[in-house]
């Protein structure tokens, strides 16, 4: 029997619970398609937790009074899918999401057993919310990290809501005729749902994994160059 894929999303937002989150509306907008495909689905809002700045992977070990990194890497670790999803403060990423990305490097360092990095084998993707201009260039900034520190990045792997631009409505507040904004956009809606499927559908293709041939960090330590040349230095 295929075991249970699992989908991790990190929420950005600045709210503690249990106050409201826009972002956590844009999130459930995305889980819920991948809970009924059977996925097992955990969403972490960073802010409610005591994450400590830095980039190594327990900073109590260098300083820090206390650090709640360690059990939500142990989340993330376990996870196929992991979706970053921040709402938009001054164009760019929420600080706490910005945080969450520092603390993901603190553990590329990391190896799997076949020597490649602790994130092959996992999908990235991102949700941005807000309601003003800077979508694309979040999610830029997001997905490019993701990719740098190991995870598959499926096509079209962002989504969201900004609404128009300058101050005005959030993705799901009432608006004065009762409808919620965002909630019947069909730019919104297709993208969240195009994101989904390709996030499920490329975590079912990495089920096996990622073929080793070139990437294996211990092979590479060992003196293996799989194939690289340096014509100065031949």
């Amino acid at each position: 029997m295929t075991e249970t894929l699992k989908a991790v999303y990190v929420n950005g937002s600045l709210t503690p619970s249990p106050g409201e989150s826009h972002t956590d509306l844009l999130i459930e907008a995305s889980a819920r398609i991948l809970r009924e495909q059977g996925v097992e689905v955990e969403v972490v809002r960073a802010v409610d937790h005591a994450i400590a700045p830095g980039v190594q992977p327990d900073m109590t070990e260098h300083g820090a009074a206390e650090d709640a990194w360690p059990a939500i890497w142990e989340r993330v670790l376990a996870a196929d899918i992991l979706v970053l999803a921040t709402p938009i403060w001054l164009g760019d990423a929420s600080s706490t999401t910005r945080r969450v990305v520092e603390r993901l490097y603190a553990e590329s360092g990391e190896l799997n057993e076949h020597g490649q990095s602790i994130y092959y084998g996992k999908v990235g993707g991102c949700l941005v919310g807000g309601n003003e201009d800077g979508m694309k260039h979040v999610a830029r900034e997001v997905l490019y990290a993701l990719q740098h520190l190991g995870c598959t990045i499926p096509p079209q792997a962002d989504a969201g809501w900004v609404g128009e631009a300058g101050p005005g409505p959030s993705y799901g507040d009432e608006l004065d005729d009762g409808s919620h904004a965002g909630a019947d956009n069909d730019f919104t809606q297709r993208n969240i749902t195009i994101m989904t499927w390709n996030l499920l559908h490329l975590a079912r293709m990495l089920r096996g994994g990622i073929p080793t041939e070139g990437n294996d960090r211990n092979a590479w330590e060992r003196g293996e160059r799989f194939g690289f040349q340096n014509p100065e230095y031949r």
